[in-house]
């Protein structure tokens, strides 16, 4: 089956939708620990989420970019993540897709969540053809998710460091087999009708 060209791709269950985000240990460690974001997570700061391990992977160089060792797996609500969707611009302005440029820019500045599409990543960070979602939450939208849509927390850097070790040597593979199983996200049209370009 044909991948489209924008689409959500996730690790979901019929209530739960997994995303990706890395961070320093001094946030990721307690977050783990205590299945929500510590004190000094910055609410008032737009906080990126990432359905596809991959993009995130390319993101944070497999967890070793700096301020971004702990690679965490945040499972979220889906109501949560489909009230995102529903409340979200995108963040570039797109022609005929906003009325005008004056619309989107007054759109964006409103709306709690921003949505990006980047090229998706293979195993070795080189861009495919699909785009991947990315979506900012910021006010309201990063206050529901930091105290209303977090279901667990889980550290996936050991995972990442051992998939990323069988990159290195070559064994794509043995990598690709321990990649979580990310399926087409069903959100219907009128979730992202206004998020494609």
């Amino acid at each position: 089956m044909e991948e489209p060209h924008r689409g959500i791709r996730a690790l979901h269950t019929a209530s739960t939708i997994t995303v990706y985000q890395a961070y320093a240990p001094e946030i990721g460690v307690p977050a783990v620990r205590d299945g929500r974001f510590p004190s000094t997570w910055l609410r008032d700061r737009m906080t990126w989420i990432k359905p596809s391990f991959l993009w995130m992977m390319y993101r944070s160089n497999w967890g070793t970019s700096a301020g971004q060792e702990t690679v965490l797996a945040v499972e979220i609500t889906r109501a949560g993540f489909d009230w995102a969707l529903r409340h979200a611009c995108l963040s570039s302005y797109v022609r005929g897709l906003h009325p005008d440029r004056g619309t989107w820019q007054r759109e964006l500045k409103r709306a709690p969540a921003r949505v990006q599409w980047d090229p998706e990543r293979d195993l070795n960070s080189r861009p495919l053809a699909h785009r991947s979602l990315q979506l900012g939450l910021s006010g309201e939208a990063s206050s529901r998710y930091a105290d209303d849509w977090i279901v667990s927390i889980s550290d996936v850097t050991p995972l990442t460091n051992e998939i990323h070790a069988l990159v290195r040597d070559g064994e794509l593979d043995s990598a690709t087999r321990l990649l979580p199983q990310e399926q087409g996200y069903p959100a219907g049209e009128e979730l992202l009708a206004h998020l494609r370009p």
